[in-house]
């Protein structure tokens, strides 16, 4: 009976093979769609699960709210893991990590500057799960200057992983480490991402017992079961217990009149699961941070994908269902069962559910790559790296070829025979005008819901972006060259001066602070006039006397520092934004004076000479802050503001002059725009994977459309005779078998209106500086899918609109 099934289901299928192809292809596009997307969400949820203890790991952050903003930092001071591992004896481990940079390593007079350093504390390895090639991970970093290798390290430099014992030299600091362990590369899916742990003990800055810097990593074991909260509630005490004596010798004021005044200062707990989806708020963070918003949007967009193609593939099976009336009274007669009837169209319904499925394996298999570069992820459909894949991919066909087929199966075989064979196919279309159509009808009013708010989401999303690149940025990011100099060391000076010699070069500033990509960060707490009762947070930047003009920035008020000024060493120059942040007017600001008092309470008092123009110094995220310039001998990055923008001869001229200086080390640089082009790179590929999937979503709604069209000409052959003739011209037959479609798509246009409003209004929020939702966006969604549905389902209109009357009349 079961091989019956499956000829009979073989024969319909070949039979009806536009349907068939239009069925199986919408359904594996859509398939192979969500697995795409899926394995994108996946990825970003496994992020530090491999730890076998990620469920106990929390890290510790600090976050401040005062005048002049919040500080949201992901490290916390030096002495932070060892007085809660004393006070709190749910602290089963306390370990910490620091960053070092990509040191230049040389090994048999060769130099390496690949490979990315931390230091961490000796039980580093009890809390995270890093498994060990050689040496134990219980005695690696007890002993100081002790380096443990990745695996890829050990290789690279050595050629061999059984390397313990071996030496490695730090060219900068001419420190010799010694190879204590080779541990597995760390997973891609870590919040860190290290080739070198160091040990701690060397770094004297780890010893320090002061609570006014933060530069350590720090995460906390704590129990099977244990409610961090619980933890985090008793942190203010730590504070107030720690930190309060050293607050009070820097600023003259306890923690606890410092919060009086509507500040705070604390330090939190963050699960280890969270960190890299959910630490937007952090400036700077270990590695590239995820965000958990657009692992919704992408999850939404993989469930939409799949609806809309299951429904597509509903749809076309009870459109279809219908023509077989005939059949079932022939097979009733014969005798068959209606629970026979059943599994026949279930099992129909199974078979293009299976094509489907291993098509859209294949499609995925094939479009992974794609996805990956529109991604920038590294994604395999590995069927053993994800439990459960393949029954879950068997479950899902069984649940959708069910569900597709249950309403033909059920209904069909509920007909009397007799009805059905002097009635034929009418007597079908007569009985379930009203449940098919109304049934149909929302099934399309739902696909094109969901199509017009994607295709809005990806205009207001484009149009976002394109708000940012032309927004006035306040400096000139075009034609400035970023050069990293921190290992020209004392030549920085010297090369720059070379660099000016150049006629292509127009302007060239030394300082540690760029305004798009990584930079220094120096929080910088001010008290305007002296105040001691007004404290501000800004942020600072160390300039030299060329930054100002190198970067195109405009002096508001006041003049920029300038060597004609021996006391422009204790000058200052502010934003707008800190100026009206110290309650002051942009004009009266150079009358003014800032007070800054150090970590030991020594007070530096600077005279205001300018103001700057705001400029925007952080992502469109976030509003304009407090910041200052002082005037330093800059160092670490060497901005370079050309006159051409054809600027490959003067590269090359300035890789020359570098080797000049270090041979030794290589020269590389960054183009300003390209690195202000990278605060957003996040909501550029949320716009081209929306934008992918928007044309998809829209493909697979026009294939079950032309489905549609195909089977509602065939229905009213008939009455296209007789209309044409009684006289109806084509437009207005054409007209006629379109116009059914077109409400029900200006139908979910008015649904998709307000929906699509809301959402992208949400997603919008999360920028300090955005476009407004515009009507036109909605007008040109709703347009174009009009039009693209006029062009799939004119063909069949047309073509049934020119069939000779006589032969429609004679259909039946």
């Amino acid at each position: 009976m079961l091989k019956n099934y499956f000829k009979i289901a073989w024969r319909n299928l070949v039979r009806n093979r536009v349907f068939s192809v239009i069925n199986i292809a919408g359904l594996a596009i859509g398939l192979a769609s969500c697995m795409l997307i899926s394995l994108y969400v996946i990825d970003e949820l496994s992020f530090d699960r491999f730890n076998d203890k990620a469920d106990r790991i929390v890290r510790v952050v600090f976050k401040a709210n005062m005048q002049g903003g919040k500080i949201n930092e992901s490290h916390v001071m030096p002495p932070t893991a060892g007085v809660l591992k004393a006070d709190y004896p749910e602290v089963l481990e306390a370990t910490r990590l620091r960053q070092g940079g990509k040191p230049f390593v040389l090994i048999n007079n060769k130099i390496y500057n690949d490979e990315r350093l931390a230091y961490v504390d000796s039980n580093f390895f009890s809390v995270f799960t890093l498994p060990f090639v050689e040496g134990s991970s219980k005695t690696a970093l007890l002993e100081p200057y002790t380096l443990v290798l990745s695996q890829t390290t050990a290789e690279k430099y050595f050629g061999k992983t059984d390397v313990i014992g071996k030496t490695i030299t730090f060219k900068d600091s001419k420190q010799t480490y010694r190879v204590a362990g080779v541990m597995r590369d760390i997973p891609k899916n870590s919040h860190f991402q290290f080739d070198m742990l160091g040990s701690m003990g060397e770094i004297e800055e780890a010893k320090s017992t002061s609570w006014m810097v933060s530069e350590f990593f720090t995460y906390l074991l704590l129990p099977d079961g244990y409610d961090y909260k619980k933890l985090e509630g008793k942190l203010p005490k730590t504070m107030d217990k720690y930190l309060s004596p050293q607050l009070k010798q820097a600023m003259g004021v306890t923690l606890a009149e410092f919060r009086k005044k509507g500040n705070d200062l604390t330090l939190s707990l963050q699960p280890l699961t969270d960190i890299h989806l959910r630490s937007n708020d952090f400036q700077y963070d270990l590695g590239v941070k995820g965000d958990v918003s657009y692992v919704y949007i992408f999850g939404a967009v993989a469930i939409i994908m799949l609806l809309i193609a299951c429904i597509n593939f509903m749809n076309l099976s009870t459109a279809g269902s219908s023509k077989r009336a005939r059949e079932v009274g022939v097979r009733k007669v014969m005798g068959s069962e209606k629970i026979e009837l059943v599994w026949q169209f279930l099992t129909e319904s199974i078979m293009l559910t299976s094509l489907a499925m291993l098509l859209a394996v294949l499609i995925c298999i094939l479009a992974l790559p794609l996805f990956n570069n529109l991604s920038g992820k590294n994604l395999s459909l590995q069927w053993d790296a994800i439990p459960g894949l393949i029954p879950a991919l068997i479950a899902f066909g069984l649940f959708v070829g069910i569900a597709a087929g249950s309403y033909p199966a059920f209904f069909l075989s509920s007909f009397k025979p007799i009805s059905v064979l002097k009635g034929g196919s009418s007597a079908i279309r007569l009985s379930a005008s009203g449940r098919n159509l109304n049934l149909r009808s929302g099934l399309v009013v739902f696909q094109f819901f969901m199509s017009i708010t994607l295709m809005v989401g990806t205009t207001v999303v484009y149009q976002q972006l394109k708000f940012i690149r032309n927004k006035n940025l306040g400096y000139s990011k075009d034609q400035v060259i970023v050069v990293p100099s921190w290992s020209l060391g004392k030549n920085e000076a010297a090369f720059r001066d070379e660099l000016l010699r150049d006629s292509r070069v127009d302007k060239i500033s030394l300082s540690g602070y760029v305004p798009a990509g990584p930079s220094d960060n120096n929080n910088y707490t001010v008290s305007p006039d002296g105040n001691p009762s007004q404290l501000v947070k800004t942020l600072r930047y160390e300039v030299d006397y060329n930054y100002i003009p190198t970067l195109g920035m405009q002096i508001a008020y006041g003049r920029n520092f300038s060597k004609d000024y021996g006391t422009d060493s204790t000058g200052i120059i502010i934003n707008e934004t800190a100026a009206k942040t110290f309650g002051w007017t942009p004009e009266n600001a150079l009358t003014r004076t800032i007070t800054r008092n150090d970590n030991e309470g020594k007070k530096a008092t600077f005279q205001v000479i300018g103001v700057v123009k705001d400029f925007h110094f952080r992502s469109m995220h976030e509003k304009i802050g407090p910041l200052v310039m002082t005037l330093t001998n800059g160092w670490g990055w060497i901005l370079i503001k050309t006159r051409s923008k054809e600027v490959s001869g003067l590269l090359a001229s300035m890789k020359q002059n570098w080797d000049g200086f270090r041979p030794d080390m290589p020269f590389s640089y960054t183009f300003l725009d390209e690195r202000f082009n990278e605060t957003f790179k996040a909501e550029q590929k949320t716009g081209q994977i929306l934008g992918t999937f928007a044309g998809l979503t829209i493909f697979v709604a026009c294939l079950g459309l032309f489905g549609l069209a195909t089977f509602t000409a065939e229905q009213r052959t008939k009455e296209i005779g007789v209309r044409k003739v009684l006289g109806a011209s084509v437009a207005g037959i054409v007209a006629l078998l379109s116009k059914d479609f077109l409400k029900l798509i200006g139908v979910a246009m008015i649904v998709a209106t307000p929906a699509a409003w809301w959402l992208m209004d949400r997603w919008l929020q999360e920028f300090a500086y955005k476009i407004d939702v515009s009507w036109w966006m909605f007008a040109v969604a709703g347009l174009l899918s009009i039009v693209v549905a006029l062009c799939t389902i004119s063909y069949q209109s047309v073509k049934a609109a020119l069939m000779n009357p006589v032969k429609s009349l004679r259909s039946e």
